[in-house]
């Protein structure tokens, strides 16, 4: 499968992450995975997708790192779990999960709720500063050149 590079075109934490994730289908495995949908015949009955393109899909998040193979039989056939770099991701995609729940759900409400361990309430997640505790937002925060921009 022939892809774009982005994290080629310019030095973008965005686009290195569209480089992972770039297409429609892997944040929706990673969707499935977190939710415990973890076999391939699971994950391919739940999307709908072509075992070739899941096959290629899984693969890809393997060799980044993302997901992690188990096998859970002798056949062998194998589950897929997140690592710590996938779990960060699903932090992402909650952060996606908001917006498309904000903008998008309609009068049926969102398709899914998420309760918070520590306090057992349904919540939402929100953007913070990690000094400060202050909600983070696009119109109280500036873009500025970090040490990996180059020129």
């Amino acid at each position: 499968m022939q892809r774009t590079n982005f994290s080629e075109l310019a030095p973008c934490s965005i686009a290195r992450t569209l480089d992972v994730i770039g297409e429609p289908w892997s944040p929706l495995i990673l969707r499935d995975v977190f939710a415990g949908v973890s076999r391939f015949e699971q994950i391919q009955a739940d999307l709908g997708i072509s075992r070739k393109v899941l096959t290629e899909r899984l693969h890809h998040l393997v060799d980044q790192g993302v997901l992690e193979r188990r096998p859970y039989d002798r056949r062998p056939r194998y589950e897929y779990v997140l690592t710590e770099k996938g779990a960060e991701l699903v932090d992402m995609l909650m952060v996606m999960t908001r917006w498309g729940d904000k903008w998008l759900a309609g009068e049926a409400g969102p398709p899914v709720l998420y309760r918070h361990h520590t306090c057992g309430e349904i919540s939402s997640v929100e953007l913070r500063c990690n000094h400060c505790g202050e909600l983070m937002n696009a119109g109280n925060v500036d873009p500025l050149p970090g040490p990996g921009a180059g020129r």
